[in-house]
Order: structure tokens, then C-alpha cells, then sequence
């Protein structure tokens, strides 16, 4: 009886519907709205370049617009203070807006029509800018020990340039101005500075360097001399300056005490072909500005090595140029070795291709803080961990927690198979941030496939191409977050270590070693 009623009402419901159709009048398809002004651009956005140029975008219609009309204004959508009014052919865009620096803008879009209609209304957006950057790329042997060179656009509106620490103010003369060049003397050596070039009170530009070594605060050792002897014999917390070529000494250098080694000029490394082996004393070690090649034939296979028992405090690996060993670059199997931090900054590392062991490595031996930032890695690990920290160590299971931090680094080919892993971590507490970092041209099968490895790895802001697996649901350990790209780089010439990025927007996301993005 149910059934009969639901039939009975689906039929009286069509017949309706039938004839309420039927007593519709007809009408003509409407093919063409009858406006009299154009549309406002739609899509419009707008993205920050190089400090202080903005890029607008929007959606054009080239076969009836005749041109675009562009105003910024420095306020907060009022449009009362209009600094730039620009005409933009549709073919322009997208369109680069150059604004001043540390200032928000409102900025607007309307189109001018072709056809004989009214102007549009205006799109709307806002961009706040970033501070102006005059400042140029410092070149060799601009940067000594108590005086630097800096440089910026020359014939700029400039005035002074204000270093920190100490508020060292330098007014600038007509000339600087004109030449875009100042020298300034009278520095702290092996001090990090800021510079801020000014325009009375207006910054455009900031730029960062570190003085480098007084002769005065160490023992210069010539080519000339047996440099493994003076290490040997000289005192805890020397520093230890080279200048020249040492490769006609080779071999490993024991280091039992806490020792800096370090180049006299940073743009001319020395050049040394060794390995490091670490033993009980050598509490703090630097190696700073450094050319380090390896030897496979003299069993040169690791740049540093820790060989002995011992809570080691701190391995600084900074400014050096390493290339050429077949093992390891940092590496611990000593049980009862504790090295608390290692820092790895501002390196370049090629061609070290862990044949019988890890990139870093650390298995019987522990390491509890790791930092390693601003560098590159090229070829390295190629069928190896990129970082492998075990659970052997005697530091395992004490409550003590292992942190890493890779940060603002290109890596290319590296853990360049199915098998490898970046952290492969296995120490029981680790805590993991990946942030700023360009990795490219790896078959890597993740960044890890280990349960043991930080669950919540913290990733932000890395660009991912030709690496599928490092975003890819399906891999224990992945960038989930919505924060990465996928962009080609645009290497110079990556076959011959030269990683200048020329993608933009990887440049303005300040993504990979920063060296290459300037």
C-alpha cells in the first residue's frame, strides 16, 4: 500500500512539472551582457622582490584593454598619499613595481578600455616592503682582520654607514659616494659586525662580516715548517695560523689538547692534505678557513675522526673548503666518546663518498647537538646516510636528548639511492629541524625510515626538485607541511660546483646556502 502512494505521487509531481514547462514563455539565450564599463582586473596579487620591488599580477584581457593604470600609495588603503602612478600594457605583465624600502603601500589596478567602455574600478592590494639592500657582494680581501672595504651602489643617496657593536659611525665623503666605496679601520679582529648604510635616518642597506685573525693572537706556522710537530708541541688553546700550501705534509694529525687551526685569509685558504683524529684532551677544537683534501692511497679517508674516550665539548668546522675523502666527514665509534656540539657553518663539502661508513656518523660514540648551517654539500654520501646517529653510545637512554639542526644549506646528490636516509636517527630522544634548506637531484629514499627518528620533525620553508621522496606521504619521515617548493633551482653550472640559484623566488624565500643567492 506504502509503494503504491510514493508511485502515485512521483507521477501527479511530473505531470505538474510537464505542464508548468509548457506555460513558460521562451526566451532568448542571453550571448552578450550589455556593460558600459570594464571589469576591475580580477586575481590580482602581489609578491615582494628583491627587498623593495613588488611584483603585481593580475589576469588581462589584451584584446580589449588598451593599458592598465598602476597606483601605490603609502597608506593603509585611503589612497591619499599617492607616491606612483604607472601605465602598464597588458603584455607587461607581471609587473615589477620599484617602492622604498620598510614601508606598507596600498596599491591599485584599474583597467582602460579599448572598445569605447568607461574605465574599470580598481583592484585592491597592500605589500609592505623590506629593507633596501645597496649594499654589493664583498669581493676577496675586502674583509682583514681590523679593517674592512664595503661597497654599494655607486652615486646613491647615501650619507653614512653605522657599524655594531660599538656605534662606529663613519660619515661619508663625496667621493665614497660617488666611487660607492669606503674603507674602515680600527675594527676588533675575529669580531662579527653589521653594517647600516644610511640615508640620513633612512636604512638601505645591512650587511653582516667578521674581521679575520690578528696575527698577534696566534702562532703563524709557514709551509716550510713540520706543522705536525707544532701542533703536537704547542699549548692548550693555541691558535694555530696558516698561510700558503701544506700538502707536501701529509697525513693524520692527532689532537689531544683544545687547539684552534685556522687560515690567515679567508678568501685564500690554506691548503692541507690530512684527517683529524680526536683524542682525550682535545676538549674545544676549531678548524676555521681551511682547504682540507683527502688521500686514499695514505689512508686519509675521514676529515675528523674521534678516536678515544672522552666528554668532548665542542668541534667548530667553519669557512672551510673540504673535498676529496672517501669515508666519512665527521665521524665517532669509540664507546664513551661524547662530543656535546658540533657546528658545521659557511662550508662547501664535495666529494666525500662515505665508502665503508656514514656522512656523519656516529654509532658507539654520541653527539647531542648538532647545527650545521650555510654550507653546501655536492656529491656527498652518494650511496650513504647523510647523518646517521646510533643508539650504542653511552649518553643513550640517560634522558639526555639529541638535537639537529639543518638549516639554510644546498644539498646536491646526496643519499643518492633507495636505500639512504638523511637522519637516519636512532639515539632515543632527538629532536629535528629541517628549515631554509635546497636539496636537490636525490633518489634518497627519505628523510627517514626509522621509527627511532623525531616523529614531529619540524620542517619550514625548503625547496624540494627532482626529490619526490622528501615530501611523499607514503615515507615514514616527510615534509608535511604546506610551507615547501618545488621550484628548479636554475643552477648555474651544478657539474662544476657552481650553485648560484637564479629562480627568484627561491631567492627572496631565502631557501638553500646563502652564498648562492646573492
Amino acid at each position: 500500500m506504502n509503494t503504491k502512494y510514493i508511485y502515485n505521487s512521483v507521477l501527479v509531481f511530473a505531470t505538474l512539472l510537464v505542464a508548468f514547462a509548457s506555460c513558460t514563455p521562451h526566451e532568448d539565450l542571453i550571448e552578450e551582457l550589455d556593460i558600459s564599463r570594464e571589469f576591475a582586473p580580477v586575481e590580482l596579487s602581489s609578491i615582494i622582490r628583491n627587498q623593495t620591488n613588488v611584483e603585481l599580477n593580475w589576469t588581462t584581457e589584451e584584446e580589449i584593454i588598451e593599458y592598465y593604470v598602476v597606483e601605490a600609495s603609502k597608506d593603509s588603503l585611503l589612497f591619499d598619499n599617492i607616491v606612483s602612478t604607472t601605465e602598464v600594457a597588458p603584455n607587461q605583465v607581471p609587473y615589477t613595481l620599484p617602492l622604498e624600502g620598510e614601508t606598507l603601500y596600498s596599491i591599485r589596478v584599474k583597467a582602460i578600455s579599448n572598445r569605447g567602455l568607461d574605465e574599470s574600478t580598481y583592484a585592491v592590494t597592500t605589500a609592505r616592503t623590506l629593507t633596501q639592500q645597496l649594499f654589493l657582494a664583498q669581493e676577496d680581501g675586502d674583509v682583514l682582520a681590523t679593517e674592512v672595504m664595503l661597497r654599494w651602489v655607486p652615486n646613491s643617496a647615501v650619507t653614512k654607514i653605522v657599524l655594531q657593536p660599538g656605534n662606529i659611525a663613519h660619515e661619508l665623503t663625496a667621493q665614497e659616494i660617488t666611487d660607492g666605496i669606503a674603507v674602515i679601520s680600527n675594527l676588533d679582529s675575529e669580531t662579527e659586525y653589521t653594517a647600516q648604510l644610511l640615508d640620513n635616518t633612512v636604512v638601505r642597506g645591512n650587511i653582516t662580516f667578521t674581521t679575520g685573525i690578528d696575527l698577534g693572537d696566534g702562532i703563524l706556522v709557514t709551509p716550510e715548517e713540520d706543522l705536525f710537530q707544532v701542533i703536537a708541541d704547542a699549548d692548550a688553546g693555541a691558535i694555530i695560523i696558516l698561510d700558503g700550501d701544506y700538502t707536501a705534509q701529509i697525513g693524520t694529525i692527532e689532537i689531544d689538547k683544545p687547539i684552534t687551526i685556522q687560515g690567515l685569509k679567508s678568501f685564500d685558504k690554506p691548503k692541507l692534505k690530512v684527517s683529524f683524529s680526536v683524542v682525550t684532551g682535545a676538549t674545544d677544537i676549531s678548524l676555521i678557513d681551511l682547504d682540507l683534501t683527502g688521500d686514499v692511497g695514505t689512508e686519509l679517508t675521514d676529515v675528523v675522526r674521534y678516536s678515544d674516550v672522552g666528554n668532548f665539548e665542542s668541534l667548530q668546522i667553519k669557512g672551510c673548503n673540504i673535498h676529496t675523502y672517501n669515508r666519512s666527514f665527521v665521524a665517532g665509534n669509540e664507546t664513551g666518546a661524547i662530543l656535546n656540539n658540533l657546528i658545521i657553518d659557511d662550508c662547501i663539502v664535495t666529494n666525500v663518498i662515505t665508502s665503508g661508513g656514514d656522512f656523519i656518523d656516529f654509532r658507539n660514540s654520541d653527539v647531542l647537538n648538532i647545527s650545521i648551517t650555510n654550507s653546501t654539500f655536492n656529491n656527498c654520501a652518494t650511496s650513504r646516510d647523510f647523518l646517521r646517529i646510533d643508539a650504542a653510545g653511552n649518553s643513550n637512554n640517560t634522558g639526555k636528548t639529541c638535537n639537529i639542526l639543518l638549516e639554510n644549506c644546498t644539498l646536491y646528490g646526496i643519499s643518492n639511492t633507495s636505500s639512504n636516509r638523511i637522519f637516519y636517527v636512532r639515539f632515543v630522544s632527538n629532536d629535528i629541524t629541517s628549515r631554509n634548506n635546497l636539496i636537490t637531484d636525490t633518489a634518497v629514499e627519505g628523510y627517514s625510515d626509522n621509527s627511532a627518528t623525531d616523529e614531529t620533525i619540524t620542517f619550514d620553508n625548503n625547496n624540494y626538485f627532482n626529490a619526490p621522496t622528501l615530501y611523499d606521504e607514503s615515507v615514514a619521515r616527510y615534509d608535511n607541511t604546506n610551507t615547501y617548493e618545488t621550484l628548479d633551482p636554475g643552477f648555474e653550472d651544478a657539474a662544476s660546483g657552481n650553485f648560484k640559484v637564479t629562480t627568484q623566488t627561491l631567492i627572496d624565500k631565502n631557501i638553500g646556502d646563502p652564498r648562492w643567492l646573492q
